[in-house]
Formats: structure tokens, sequence, C-alpha cells
């Protein structure tokens, strides 16, 4: 499915960044198949350096015909050059037109995402993560049931790796953990 805003296919694996994988993203990137997206976030970088590693990982990104996501707001990934922008319906509901991924952690937040007119929408967890060890998972079936609630294509986060994405089959998948080591 093309977005509204955009003149490419939404990519079907996706690469989110923050601290603890930045040291291994420039070699996750040049590995996920061309055409795959980077969500691009690290919080805990002052605005200054965030926006240098910003343009480092997205010239980098490009090379590899990826797309390119800003966590943030609209205007700040248009300034920055971001193919899209990333976040919580409310934050997304303004803005210049750009690819919106919205992330979601249950069917209400879905039906937010909806009224934002979300291109993709990133629900979180899948499957038990490391960065939220003991948090509850909504497992397959849930996913499966929230993807056919979505108004737009949705995107399993949380645990996943090749493995467990046979698990939520036709679906898009993305990860902060399961990419920057060879995707199993």
């Amino acid at each position: 499915m093309q977005p509204r805003h955009t003149s490419f296919e939404t990519p079907r694996l996706w690469l989110i960044s923050d601290a603890r994988n930045d040291a291994a993203l420039e070699t996750a990137l040049r590995r996920l198949p061309r055409g795959s997206g980077l969500v691009f976030r690290h919080y805990h970088l002052a605005e200054t350096e965030r926006r240098t590693r910003f343009a480092q990982l997205a010239r980098l990104a490009r090379r590899f015909g990826h797309v390119v996501v800003l966590s943030g707001g609209a205007r700040q990934a248009r300034r920055w050059g971001a193919d899209g922008v990333y976040g919580s319906a409310d934050n997304l509901a303004r803005g210049p037109a750009l690819l919106r991924l919205v992330t979601v952690h249950s069917l209400k937040e879905i039906a937010a995402a909806r009224r934002a007119r979300a291109d993709l929408v990133l629900l979180s967890p899948v499957f038990a993560t490391r960065s939220h060890p003991g948090g509850k998972a909504l497992g397959p079936l849930r996913t499966l049931l929230a993807a056919r609630l979505s108004s737009a294509p949705l995107v399993a986060l949380g645990g996943m790796n090749r493995r467990s994405a046979r698990r939520v089959p036709g679906l898009r998948s993305a990860a902060i953990d399961g990419l920057c080591t060879p995707y199993r």
C-alpha cells in the first residue's frame, strides 16, 4: 500500500533507533533489505547532537534505499529532511503532509490513529521484549485482530525477529534489538 503523502512504497521492515542500539545502527542499515525503514528516536541526545546523528544515519539509510522517519513533530521532520514522522496520534494530528507512523498499545489508540489518518500503525508489544521485562505482550491472536481493526497497515513491534514475524503472517514488522543482530 502506498501512503497518502509520499511517492514511495511503505517499507515492510522497520529499524527503530535508540540509545541501546546506536553502536550497531550503521551495520544494521547496511544489512537491511533495500527499501526498509528507519525510525530515528535517539531521545537521549541533546538537540544539536540528535540532529547531527540523524543526518549521519539518514545519509547512510538513503544510500541503501531506506525510508527515514523522525520521532518528533511534523514541522521538525520536514525541516530535518525526513520522509515521515513517528509518534502518538495526538502529536501527529497537525503539521505538514508526511508519511505518518503512529505508535499504539491498545484498541483505543488504534481508533485514535484512524482519526489522525495514520499511514502505518506500530503496535507493541506483540511479544516479550528485553526492553520491557515482565511486561504484558499482546501475542499473535490479539495482534492479528488489531490488524483487522486498523484502517492503516499494522506494523508489529516488540520481540520481533524472523521467527516471531512468522507468527503474525502478512504484517509488517519493526525491531529495536532484533535487527541489530542477524535477523533470525
